[in-house]
């Protein structure tokens, strides 16, 4: 009895330290590593992000993708998910905020959108940009062209360095840098360049406050709460 015993401990004390080893490696997804750091800073891994979706998780075909980039623009545009990624690629950390209290820090990379506008030629009347999805056709939400040219805002096609999955927005998640969540579209279709500053998205038409500063006021003054 003794000796069945001491071998059951010598078990445990030899399988305690490989389970702590296994913890350590590096997460694989798709066969691409994840980022647990960037820029100095830890990163929120993505199995503990949380994450909201209004119809479910949509599921966009890779290879049949097409994102347009119309409305008041010199040359509209049909941009496959491999012309997305022939442009430049930039890699921004980044905090998402979301209206129920939840947060995580992420590295995001994608092109910027600016350089897609600058592939279009934005006419000098349009104002905002207004992101149609696969779940709300109409226009998800918009942001300040303004807004966008100054923060340098671009399209997550990646999360952590992995491939932003499908449950996530896949092929990208706008990174509406200091918006709230609801302003950091998903599963876009197509972005449509217009003059309709009064233009309200999903959440907006709830009382939603339409410029979405994470550190403002989340919904209109004069709306029900």
């Amino acid at each position: 009895m003794a000796k069945f015993v001491t071998m059951a401990a010598l078990i445990i004390i030899v399988l305690v330290p490989l389970a702590a080893c296994a913890q350590t490696g590096p997460t694989v997804i798709g066969g691409e590593v994840e980022a647990t750091e960037f820029m100095g800073k830890q990163l929120t891994p993505i199995n503990q992000q949380d994450n909201n979706a209004l119809a479910g998780t949509q599921h966009i075909d890779k290879a049949t993708y097409q994102l347009i980039v119309d409305g008041l623009v010199d040359q509209p545009l049909s941009l496959s998910y491999d012309d997305l990624l022939a442009y430049p690629q930039v890699s921004k950390l980044m905090n998402l905020n979301c209206v129920e209290g939840w947060n995580f820090t992420a590295k995001w990379t994608g092109p910027s959108l600016v350089s897609i506008l600058d592939s279009v030629g934005v006419k000098p009347e349009g104002k905002i940009l207004i992101f149609h999805t696969s779940d709300v056709p109409e226009g998800y939400t918009s942001l300040d062209l303004g807004y966008i040219r100054d923060n340098n805002i671009i399209i997550g096609m990646k999360l952590n360095d992995i491939t932003l999955p499908q449950e996530r927005g896949f092929p990208f998640q706008v990174v509406a840098e200091s918006k709230f969540g609801y302003k950091w579209a998903k599963w876009v279709t197509r972005i449509e360049v217009s003059d309709n500053t009064a233009f309200k998205g999903y959440w907006e038409s709830y009382g939603y406050n339409n410029v979405g500063d994470a550190n403002g006021p989340a919904f209109d003054s004069d709306s029900p709460q």
